[in-house]
């Protein structure tokens, strides 16, 4: 099996290297681009299209909030983990809406960057403690609003239990196993339902689920 292909964009090149030399024990990681903002990430994925990015934020040139979002735009099969020390839910939320498949602390050690690199691969997202918690506050925060039958969100009941098997982190073949599809016709689902909410990949769909109490 291939390694997976790894970008990292950070202005800081101790850390961009610290972080290469700590998952080089890992055969299954290989990184194959460095920038040093989102200008040169951009420059590089003209000719090199990772499977992975690890995106800083404050970057100088463009950021990584802006750099996020043409990447999910450009090459939506690029997954984007992003690598920062903002630990506001505001960003969270933010990022993880607008293409971000994860969310990570520059404090995570090797093995939690490895784990989220492999699961974002498996799942198209990583959602660790701290991306749960906020998820579960939004949860609790959203908005009580009267019914209206004109603005419910109509779901069947397949496409619920879609949703349902995403936010508890299935992957395509398990959901296809439990349901007993086939894995196109779960991607066919995934993306009809991305299509209807206006998000851009599984996160945003956990995100919108959680939100608007699809699921309970």
């Amino acid at each position: 099996m291939s390694p997976i292909q790894v970008a990292i964009a950070d202005d800081h090149q101790i850390f961009r290297k610290g972080v290469i030399l700590s998952l080089r024990p890992f055969a299954s990681i290989k990184f194959v681009l460095e920038a040093e903002n989102g200008d040169e990430l951009l420059k590089g994925l003209e000719t090199i299209q990772p499977d992975v990015i690890l995106m800083d934020l404050r970057m100088p040139g463009k950021d990584g909030i802006e750099t996020t979002k043409i990447i999910s735009k450009q090459y939506p099969k690029i997954h984007i983990l992003v690598l920062s020390m903002y630990e506001d839910e505001r960003f969270v939320t933010h990022l993880m809406e607008n293409g971000a498949n994860g969310y990570l602390l520059k404090n995570s050690d090797a093995n939690e960057i490895k784990k989220a690199i492999l699961e974002v691969m498996a799942k198209g997202y990583y959602l660790n403690n701290f991306v749960n918690r906020i998820l579960l506050k939004k949860s609790h925060q959203k908005a009580k609003v009267i019914p209206s039958l004109n603005s419910e969100i109509q779901i069947s009941d397949k496409e619920q239990q879609v949703i349902r098997l995403v936010c508890m982190e299935y992957t395509a073949q398990e959901i296809a196993k439990e349901m007993q599809i086939s894995p196109r016709t779960v991607e066919a689902i995934k993306d009809r339902l991305m299509e209807r909410f206006g998000v851009k990949n599984s996160v945003g769909l956990v995100f919108f689920a959680m939100k608007n109490g699809l699921i309970d």
